[in-house]
C-alpha cells in the first residue's frame, strides 16, 4: 500500500514571523485522516524570521528531532544546554518527564527554514536528553547516510523508539534502492527537489507513506534532498 500526502494538501500556520506547513494534525490544523503514520507523529516545515522564534515552552514525552535546512537556529532548554544548530545539523531532544525549551532564528539578517519532527517514544517517563550533530551528505551522494535510531551506528543520533531515520542528496538521475524488511513501514519525506518513488512524482513537501512492500527504488528527476523513515 503506497499513500501520497501532497504538499500542496498539508496544513498551514501563518504568523508572520513563522510560516509552518503540517504533514500531519497539529496545533490549530485537525484532520482526523491525517494524525501521523505508525510512530511518526509531526512533520512541520518552517520558516522563521530573522530574529523571531518561539519563546519558552514546554513538551513531555516525545522525540523531538530538528533538522535545518537554511540558516541557524538557537535553542536553550532547562536542562542547561545552549547551542546554535547550522544547516546540515540536526538535534534530538527526548522531552521524557518534562523539559522547557526556547528556539529562535540565530540570525537578524537571514531568514531560517527547516524541518522538525516529533515520534512517540517507546517508553514514557525518560530523564530530559539533548544531542546534536553534524552530517555532511555531500561526502556520501547518492547514499543513505542514518541520522538517527533506537541502536545508532557510525555517530548517528539515539531515539527512544524503533525508527530508522535516514537522509539522502541524490543528483539528477541517480538511483537509490531501500529494502525493507516484512511487518516494517516507511514515509518517504521530500526536502527539497524532485524524484520518482516507486515511479510516483514527489515534489518538495510531498510524503509517501509505504506499507507491504519489500523494496523502494527512488530516482531523482532534479536534485533531491529526502528523508526516509523505516518504522515498526
Amino acid at each position: 500500500m503506497i499513500t501520497l500526502r501532497k504538499s500542496t494538501e498539508r496544513g498551514q500556520a501563518n504568523f508572520g514571523w513563522l510560516n509552518s506547513y503540517h504533514t500531519f494534525s497539529f496545533g490549530n490544523y485537525y484532520d482526523p485522516k491525517h494524525m501521523g503514520f505508525r510512530a511518526l507523529r509531526v512533520i512541520n516545515e518552517d520558516r522563521v524570521s530573522p530574529g523571531a522564534g518561539f519563546d519558552t515552552h514546554g513538551h513531555r514525552d516525545m522525540e523531538i528531532l530538528t533538522y535545518v535546512l537554511e540558516g541557524s537556529l538557537e535553542h536553550q532548554d532547562s536542562t542547561g544546554t545552549s547551542a546554535i544548530i547550522h544547516r546540515g545539523e540536526v538535534q534530538r531532544m527526548s522531552a521524557g518527564t518534562g523539559i522547557l525549551h526556547s528556539e529562535f532564528n540565530a540570525s537578524k539578517t537571514e531568514p531560517a527554514h527547516f524541518v522538525q519532527i516529533w515520534i512517540l517514544p517507546n517508553q514514557i517517563g525518560l530523564p530530559p536528553s539533548y544531542e546534536q550533530k553534524a552530517f555532511n551528505l555531500l561526502e556520501t551522494p547518492g547514499q543513505f547516510q542514518q541520522i538517527a535510531a533506537s541502536n545508532p551506528e557510525n555517530g548517528s543520533l539515539k531515539i527512544h523508539q524503533d525508527v530508522n531515520l535516514s537522509a539522502a542528496i541524490l543528483s539528477k538521475s541517480e538511483r537509490l534502492f531501500y529494502d525493507l524488511a516484512p511487518q516494517r513501514h516507511a514515509w518517504v519525506q521530500v526536502l527539497r527537489g524532485e524524484l520518482l518513488v516507486n515511479d510516483i512524482t514527489l515534489k518538495s513537501g510531498d510524503g509517501l507513506a509505504i506499507s507491504d512492500q519489500s523494496q523502494i527504488t527512488l530516482e531523482a528527476t532534479e536534485e533531491a534532498e529526502i528523508l526516509l523513515f523505516d518504522l515498526a
